[in-house]
């Protein structure tokens, strides 16, 4: 090969390396612009994966509000600081319709902390934007967004802002929109269990709006939605839980909840309360002649006559049956007799067809006047209503500021006298215990009532493991309210309730094989177990001087209306009616607690035992009286 030709095959190779390199200079160029475009369109992909976070986390918080209960209004505020904080928008509220005599009208319930509403409020002046009643107009953006049911954009915030604040000079609204980074106001109509309810408004930097945020501000709408639906369910079932079915006042759990709050309230700023107890006369009578409808009527148009005579800080309860509470905060009893009396003739002007005239009776305790502790409280409202039934019905009687505790001391007493002379060997272990119990209270108002409850409560798990806390407590309040429907002297009620503590003792003296047998009992083992109502009299508490006037109702409480009851085979008027109090609530507490030889009732199942027992272990009137009581509970 010459020279040229090697010249010639030199350059070939020379040109094919610069093409080699030209081609790999470009395709590393292409890779390195590839490359850049893949960074970008990953940091775009991210940049839409943490906002999508954001939206999830948001809506992950909101709906765990939503689960927890927690009030409407601080969800709603929740949600609204979320957006506006965690998803970038300037400004986020929530507005709501309403309507009243003056026509509709716009109002803020919940709105995010920003400088931009800060900014507002400062131009505007005046009360804040949050407290004022807007406009609201058929032709604004939400009316529109309303009616078409649709998500609405508008770069018109000026228009927006004058539309609902029309009072606003045109150049204060000038000044709010200029120098303001906001481009663009989003409304959302919100519509909740078909109800319109107003608009959820997003305050945007942007004009545009993507689909995909369209989409999100959709589904953050549906969340509000649902969050306003479950709060009104919520709401409805709180409305249930503390009204009466049949009269729509309170009922004794929240009237019970409310006397609690009222009493640490007037400690703190000592100022009294008072509490108005209210009984309609001659129910039983009502029912008796026109039937359980008209009775209905009749409690009903009690309850109306507490409602429109009720300042808006007033508590109206039906406690039970034909019973009828009134808490009075910051009324003493000057001012709460007047408020009795104006109810007493407010039911008395009532003129109610087929049943005509009705009236009820009255009483009136005042906190500090009368006593500080809420227990004794409602017990003298009752004895100075139960005054007015016995003096004549339909008047108003003021309480007596005196000691009530007497019953408590006796029962009280004899406990002590029980345990500590060891009269029931199968105590003797907690005697010690239960004495010192008895004796610890450092006042007498809290030693009487749940002291006295306790020990019975333990006293009776000893021969009835099953039995539950607070059973006691419940026996004695039934037996004073069943009492008191047939106007019992107070001494009778005292009487009864001591007995209620004591009845059952003599189960302390029998084997414990025989109480907890869980197969039939045999005919000397029930002759055994029926001689506990003569153990507890003649046994445990005759020795007992200051008791005597209970025994007879305790020996008594097993005697049968029909006569075939014990231990004396007694039958009608002859049985002490307290003693069929016990027996008809002994019952009836047996029936829903478990035993060894059966599970526990429920208190549909138990009141139909009852009822089948009518005629036969009680009378007909107090069954019927009982199953009100009960029947008022359960509602």
């Amino acid at each position: 090969m010459g020279l040229f030709d090697k010249f010639k095959e030199i350059t070939r190779k020379v040109s094919e390396v610069e093409s080699n390199i030209y081609h790999e200079k470009r395709d590393y160029l292409e890779i390195y612009e590839r490359n850049i475009e893949l960074e970008k369109e990953i940091a775009e992909r991210t940049e839409e994966l943490n906002d999508a976070n954001k939206r999830m986390f948001t809506l992950q918080h909101i709906w765990d509000m939503m689960n927890s209960s927690t009030p409407l209004e601080n969800v709603l505020e929740a949600i609204v600081n979320s957006t506006q904080g965690e998803l970038g928008y300037m400004h986020c509220a929530i507005i709501r319709k309403y309507e009243d005599e003056e026509g509709e009208f716009l109002r803020i319930i919940a709105q995010s902390n920003d400088n931009l509403i800060d900014r507002l409020n400062n131009i505007i002046g005046g009360p804040g934007i949050q407290t004022r009643r807007l406009n609201y107009s058929k032709d604004s953006i939400y009316a529109d967004s309303m009616r078409q049911r649709t998500i609405i954009q508008s770069t018109s915030i000026d228009i927006s802002l004058a539309g609902i604040l029309p009072d606003v000079p045109k150049e204060v609204i000038d000044k709010v929109n200029s120098n303001q980074p906001v481009r663009s106001i989003i409304v959302i109509p919100l519509i909740a269990q078909k109800k319109e309810f107003g608009w959820f408004c997003v305050f945007s930097a942007r004009e545009e709006l993507a689909s995909a945020e369209m989409d999100f501000l959709g589904l953050f709408a549906k969340q509000i939605e649902m969050a306003i639906t479950i709060a009104d369910l919520f709401q409805a079932v709180r409305e249930q839980a503390v009204t009466d079915s049949l009269t729509g006042l309170y009922n004794r759990r929240y009237f019970e909840e409310s006397l609690n709050k009222e009493v640490q309230r007037a400690k703190r700023q000592k100022q009294p309360f008072s509490v108005v107890g209210i009984d309609l006369d001659f129910l039983k009578k009502i029912n008796d002649t026109h039937g359980h409808n008209f009775g209905d009527i009749a409690i009903k148009a009690v309850a109306d006559v507490l409602k429109a005579n009720a300042r808006s800080v007033d508590v109206a309860a039906r406690i039970g049956g034909e019973e009828f509470n009134v808490l009075l905060p910051g009324i003493n009893s000057e001012g709460a007799m007047v408020a009795a009396e104006r109810i007493r003739k407010s039911i008395e002007s009532l003129e109610l067809d087929t049943i005509g005239k009705i009236t009820g009776s009255l009483g009136v305790a005042t906190y500090f006047e009368h006593s500080e502790n809420v227990d004794e409280l409602l017990e003298l409202t009752d004895q100075a209503m139960y005054t007015s039934k016995r003096e004549g019905r339909n008047r108003v009687t003021i309480a007596q500021p005196v000691s009530e505790g007497y019953w408590q001391e006796v029962a009280i007493n004899t406990f002590l006298d029980i345990l500590s002379k060891n009269r029931i060997p199968k105590a003797k272990h907690l005697s010690k215990e239960l004495c010192l119990k008895l004796k610890a209270p450092a006042n007498k108002d809290e030693r009487t009532k749940e002291t006295l409850y306790s020990v019975a409560d333990m006293l009776t798990k000893l021969y009835n493991p099953v039995h539950t806390p607070g059973v006691t407590k419940n026996k004695v309040l039934m037996a004073v309210s069943l009492a008191k429907r047939f106007d019992l002297p107070k001494e009778e009620i005292d009487n009864l309730r001591v007995a209620v503590l004591l009845y059952d003792i003599g189960n302390l003296m029998l084997p414990d094989e025989l109480l907890q047998k869980a197969t039939p009992l045999t005919d000397d083992e029930r002759d055994t177990i029926k001689n506990h109502p003569v153990i507890a009299a003649r046994e445990i508490l005759k020795p007992i001087s200051y008791v005597q006037d209970v025994l007879p109702i305790i020996e008594h409480h097993h005697e049968n209306w029909d006569g075939s009851g014990y231990p004396n085979k007694m039958s009608k008027e002859e049985i002490p009616l307290t003693s069929q109090i016990i027996l008809i609530l002994d019952q009836y507490f047996a029936l829903i607690e478990p035993r060894p030889y059966r599970s526990k009732l429920s208190t549909r199942d138990a009141i139909e035992i009852v009822k089948a027992d009518a005629g036969k272990k009680w009378n007909n009137t107090l069954v019927d009286e009982f199953i009100s009581l009960i029947e008022h509970d359960i509602v």
